[in-house]
């Protein structure tokens, strides 16, 4: 699997990394229902074995499990992947999760997820959500702080615009940006990805296939009986008269994916990949065989004409 700078750093990324947000678990705010840790350290092992050599997660997945999960997975391994992880989300005592970019809220978050993950460093640490925005810099300083201490080695932020990236810039520079984006959610396309091309500041995206809408295998049936502690419930791309246009976008991709051999997914994650100033793409999976049906993304290129079916869709179909 071909490899791509991550913006100036020093990170060789493969085009695909596993995403570990729903090995988290159920049983908090953004959950994807209950998971079995077994499959996901087995899913984690697929993808590795497939080339994939990073790993997203975040302190918030599952409030702190998500991170043991992945330290589970890598552990005793000779050849580790990266690790990406996040911090300024805070949960208390009821699990109420909250922002923070307090220094100290920082500080100790670095040590939680050092000691969670079973490193001594962390590949990518990122700002998770510019929450508070007004403790921003105070935030990003603190990050620099840490990469000087050698605790993390390159830091990036997550869902932040334009006006937040370059106030973090006149203190330290970004390695990269974690925006969500997908043929459903394109706002970033306008300034965010332009910006990020002209600052060299990499771009790994999340939610490529729409969590879960894109793959081919959802269905209004398969929404309605997702679990009531899944986060999608409430989410309108899972409501009418979203999902109805969303699941017509996923049969587009579908009719694309049957011509080249590829998955529905493949085609929805390409698609992401096409754009020059997206470095890589966070894809999920919560087991083994969910891995199989996108890792042909990796080194698939849409046609010209392929595109042209897709942006006509999304032209008629605002």
């Amino acid at each position: 699997m071909e490899k791509r700078r991550l913006g100036s750093s020093d990170l060789l990324i493969t085009p695909i990394g596993f995403g570990a947000w729903a090995l988290g678990g159920g049983g908090w705010a953004f959950g994807w229902g209950i998971q079995d840790d077994q499959e996901s350290i087995q899913a984690i092992h697929r993808a590795l074995d497939l080339g994939i050599n990073w790993i997203d997660t975040a302190a918030v997945y599952g409030l702190g499990h998500s991170e043991e999960v992945v330290a589970r997975a890598v552990q005793g391994m000779a050849n580790k992947p990266y690790i990406f992880t996040k911090c300024e989300r805070r949960w208390d005592e009821t699990g109420r999760v909250y922002g923070s970019l307090k220094r100290e809220s920082v500080l100790k978050e670095i040590e939680d997820s050092l000691r969670r993950l079973q490193v001594e460093t962390i590949d990518l640490y990122q700002v998770h959500w510019p929450d508070p925005d007004e403790d921003i810099e105070e935030g990003w300083s603190t990050l620099a702080e840490l990469q000087q201490q050698g605790k993390v080695r390159w830091i990036g932020v997550s869902n932040f615009n334009v006006q937040q990236m370059q106030r973090a810039q006149a203190i330290a520079p970004i390695t990269s940006l974690q925006p969500p984006y997908s043929a459903i959610r394109r706002d970033i396309e306008n300034d965010i990805l332009p910006y990020c091309h002209q600052q060299t500041i990499g771009v790994i995206v999340y939610s490529p296939m729409q969590s879960g809408l894109l793959t081919g295998t959802m269905t209004p049936e398969r929404v309605a009986s997702l679990p009531a502690d899944d986060w999608r419930r409430g989410n309108r791309n899972f409501q009418e008269p979203r999902l109805s246009r969303n699941l017509k976008l996923a049969d587009v991709m579908g009719e694309i994916g049957r011509r080249h051999g590829k998955t529905t997914a493949e085609v929805a994650i390409a698609w992401t990949l096409r754009h020059p100033a997206v470095t890589g793409a966070i894809v999920g999976a919560r087991r083994p065989d969910q891995v199989d049906g996108f890792i042909h993304a990796a080194d698939f290129t849409l046609t010209d004409g392929d595109l042209a079916q897709i942006d006509a869709f999304l032209r008629d179909n605002p």
